[in-house]
């Protein structure tokens, strides 16, 4: 699946490198979990993330946009600042792949063919796309496998700065919240039906995870016409 998508970016990158509207490039940063094991911080990176980003510039406010990003998402009682959970001592590790697509709004104009630094702070939302394997806990504590994966949706939550550092370069800062329509990433609730006895914490709350980072990304072509747009 991974290289699957690569090569997929990769063709559409060499079939559209005659318009400026379009960037490319990567995302690195950390993720941090917030769900019924671990702490619940909400901006507390502790695994890295890495990732591709592409970018169809409609106009200079709005853009259509799609990401892949792999991570892992960890969640220590240890760390918790909740007595119960440190009591309890659980602790999960599991790694991630999200597809992302949507749409990123700025705050003001950013017109790259504009002779000068620009910046703005923008937002970002669509949908996501979490692959993930399944784990449970035994009444023992022990984190098991439950040798199968699973698609989780979401919905991001992105707020993030860019400014262009040179004639093709942009840098952006941002910090986007995933809220996930699952309750299984960190192992609170099986995925087998027949080990739902094994659910714990709040089942009426879904989990969510945290992507912090920064993008580099290029912009390359001819000068657009935004006039049909």
């Amino acid at each position: 699946m991974r290289y699957l998508i690569l090569i997929l970016i990769s063709i559409f990158f060499v079939q559209t490198t005659n318009a400026q509207i379009y960037e490319v490039g990567v995302f690195a940063g950390g993720s941090n979990f917030i769900g019924d094991v671990g702490a619940t911080d909400y901006i507390s990176p502790n695994q890295g993330a890495f990732g591709a980003i592409f970018k169809w510039n409609r106009s200079p406010r709005h853009s259509f946009r799609a990401s892949v990003i792999f991570s892992d998402l960890e969640g220590i009682d240890g760390k918790s600042d909740d007595p119960r959970r440190r009591q309890r001592g659980y602790n999960f590790n599991t790694s991630i792949l999200e597809i992302s697509a949507g749409m990123e709004f700025t705050f003001w104009d950013f017109n790259l063919h504009e002779i000068g630094i620009q910046g703005t702070p923008y937002l970002y939302s669509g949908i996501t796309l979490a692959n993930h394997d399944n784990y449970y806990f035994t009444p023992a504590g022990e984190y098991t496998s439950e040798n199968t994966s699973s698609w989780a949706y979401g919905i991001p939550m992105v707020l993030g700065y860019k400014t262009n550092i040179s004639n093709h370069l942009i840098l952006a800062l941002e910090i986007g919240a995933r809220y996930t329509f699952s309750d299984e990433l960190d192992g609170s609730v099986p995925d087998n039906k027949d080990r739902q006895q094994l659910s714990f914490g709040n089942t009426n709350s879904n989990d969510w995870y945290v992507f912090s980072g920064i993008t580099l990304t290029y912009t390359f072509g001819r000068r657009p016409c935004y006039c049909n747009f």
